[in-house]
């Protein structure tokens, strides 16, 4: 199902009257969004384990809803830099090897992320697909209950350079600059996961993030 947001964002164009072209050019939007961040990955590899996880250990980070501000700049009227701001926090638990075990807690995260976008002009809405690098920087993160009793005295999580694809859709409502956004981002990325029991590396496995963080919220132009 989530495969189908990206283009359900520029599907909504279809159904909207038509309405005179807008001279975007050197303008700022500002963007106030309600955010769902949807973490889709899993382990990849294992490449320290002293304390000897079950074969099939797989792990999976709770949604998280979160307010987001985006910041866009128009250099021409059809493409655009934008950029976000956020943090949003998630606890990792076990699924299968380890069901139910806590083994992340409290990681919080800014995915600092700069997209290229570029808008088609289809009248009443403006459709956008774009794409950019993306800096996931984890500022705080606590090893889970479930690992305390394994010694486990310390935890972080690698901050690490991704990709992000984004589609969506503006809607204007008026003439002063006030609107509505609807937007999908696809995130990839991965990051190590290290704990440590005092000094010693125990455990440290690769993970594939790839969130999907979906978007809705007002819009002012100026």
């Amino acid at each position: 199902m989530k495969a189908y947001l990206l283009a359900g964002c520029v599907a909504l164009a279809s159904i909207a009257a038509p309405a005179s072209a807008q001279d975007r050019a050197g303008s700022v939007q500002v963007k106030l969004l309600g955010t769902g961040v949807l973490p889709d990955g899993k382990i990849k590899s294992v490449n320290v384990d002293i304390v000897g996880l079950p074969a099939d250990t797989q792990t999976k980070a709770n949604d998280n809803f979160v307010p987001t501000v985006a910041i866009e700049y128009f250099v021409t009227d059809n493409f655009s830099l934008e950029t976000i701001c956020c943090m949003t926090q998630h606890d990792v638990d076990g699924t299968t090897g380890l069901p139910g075990a806590e083994l992340v807690s409290n990681a919080k995260l800014i995915p600092a992320t700069l997209t290229a976008k570029y808008h088609f002009d289809l009248g009443a809405v403006k459709p956008y697909v774009g794409a950019g690098p993306t800096y996931f920087l984890w500022i705080k993160d606590k090893p889970g209950a479930a690992t305390i009793p394994l010694g486990v005295t310390k935890f972080d999580l690698s901050d690490e350079f991704g990709l992000a694809l984004q589609a969506g859709v503006d809607i204007p409502l008026n003439d002063s600059g006030f609107g509505l956004s609807l937007d999908a981002k696809r995130y990839f990325i991965d990051t190590k996961a290290r704990w440590y029991a005092g000094d010693v590396l125990a455990i440290e496995t690769k993970h594939k993030l790839d969130p999907w963080v979906i978007s809705a919220g007002v819009t002012y132009s100026f």
